[in-house]
C-alpha cells in the first residue's frame, strides 16, 4: 500500500476521539492535514447548501469519495483534493498543521 503501515488506519482513527471528527485534532501530521481539509470542505459545502450528489456531479469526484473524506474514513489523493478545490474555488490544503514536528508513526 502506498504510504505503508502509516495509512493502515483512517485519519479519524488517528485522533484521540474518532467520534469527534473533524473537530478532534490529531498528533499525526498527515491525519491532521486531512482533518483540516475535511473541516474546510464541510464549511464550504454547508455555506453554499451543496449536497454530496451536487458536489460529486460538478467536481468530477465520486460521491462516496467525498463522503469518505468528510467522515475521515479515507486518505484523499492529490487529484481528489485538487478537483474539490477547483470546484469550490477554495484553497483546501492547510497552510500549516501546527503540530509537533516529531514523527508520530
Amino acid at each position: 500500500m502506498v504510504g505503508g503501515r502509516a495509512r493502515a488506519r483512517s485519519p479519524r482513527e488517528l485522533t484521540d476521539n474518532p467520534e469527534a471528527w473533524p473537530e478532534q485534532p490529531s498528533s499525526d501530521v498527515a491525519a491532521e492535514a486531512v482533518r483540516l481539509i475535511a473541516r474546510t470542505l464541510t464549511a464550504v459545502l454547508d455555506d453554499r447548501g451543496l449536497s454530496l450528489r451536487a458536489t460529486a456531479a460538478s467536481s468530477g469526484v465520486n460521491r462516496q469519495a467525498v463522503a469518505d473524506l468528510l467522515a475521515g474514513r479515507s486518505w484523499p489523493d492529490v487529484a481528489t483534493v485538487a478537483r474539490l478545490a477547483h470546484f469550490t474555488g477554495t484553497n483546501l490544503w492547510p497552510d500549516s498543521t501546527n503540530i509537533d514536528r516529531k514523527r508520530t508513526h
